[in-house]
């Protein structure tokens, strides 16, 4: 099952805000969620898909192994708890969210948990988020590129991650593309609303198109049901050569996800 091009995000999002977002969300016709451990909402999106009446196998659920369960003996039991919590026997998507700080946790170790992840049917395919290209590398000659589904990473029209983007590409593995909107900040730019207004279109479906352009799945995130059903047509938005030159410009290398002592060194 290939990763949906675009699903809806769940990051800040606690309580009720969760819970409707996400019902909303799939009542317009999302059937991508991406959650995490570290989110604290997985019970509140689980509660959500079960009150949508979606079936199941509609579905694409991602979920994320927080820093402090990816050793071997942890990994699979907080998965479990992870799939308990969103009322379900398997998710399509388990991800390492963080690479082990200061690799506390070998790498390797953690891949090969998630492995016995999706041969025991807890997971139907496995990746990493925050990636690095020396990290990716590693990932990949540990278990092989056939088997990281994806790298979940910070791309903008600001921070366009072109290394990385193109090493993902050589390599053969995909890219999801996580805070696509820059927090709200590429809604309010005036290239982007330009580049809008010559498409009938809106600035974040523009952002989001342009992600989507170059291959990467993008997972955006609302409260509101106007935003949701507009973020969700931005597949339907077909860019020209000068719009993408245009968005090009914009890259300066403006990181908004960037945590102490959790970040690697970045590209």
């Amino acid at each position: 099952m290939s990763i949906p091009q675009i699903g809806v995000g769940t990051f800040r999002l606690k309580e009720q805000a969760a819970i409707d977002s996400v019902r909303t969300a799939l009542d317009v016709g999302y059937r991508a969620v991406d959650t995490a451990q570290i989110y604290e909402n997985e019970a509140e999106v689980g509660q959500a898909i079960a009150e949508s009446g979606v079936p199941r196998d509609q579905l694409f659920i991602t979920t994320k192994i927080w820093i402090d369960e990816l050793s071997a003996d942890k990994l699979i039991p907080s998965l479990k708890a992870s799939l308990e919590k969103l009322r379900t026997d398997h998710v399509d998507l388990t991800l390492i969210h963080w690479p082990s700080p200061q690799g506390a946790v070998p790498l390797k170790e953690s891949l090969q948990a998630l492995q016995q992840a999706r041969e025991q049917g807890l997971t139907r395919q496995i990746g990493v988020s925050n990636f690095t290209i020396a990290l990716l590398d590693e990932a990949i000659n540990a278990i092989g590129a056939e088997n990281i589904a994806t790298n979940q990473v910070e791309i903008s029209p600001y921070l366009q991650n072109a290394k990385l983007a193109a090493f993902a590409r050589e390599k053969g593995v995909h890219l999801t593309s996580y805070m696509t909107l820059a927090y709200g900040k590429a809604v309010q730019d005036t290239m982007l609303q330009e580049i809008a207004a010559k498409h009938g279109a809106t600035a974040a479906q523009v952002a989001l198109a342009w992600a989507m352009h170059q291959g990467f799945s993008v997972i955006p995130s609302s409260t509101k049901r106007a935003n949701l059903e507009s973020n969700l047509k931005a597949g339907e938005l077909k860019l020209d050569a000068e719009d993408l030159q245009r968005i090009a410009e914009l890259d300066r290398g403006e990181r908004l996800v960037d945590p102490e002592g959790l970040a690697p060194v970045w590209d």
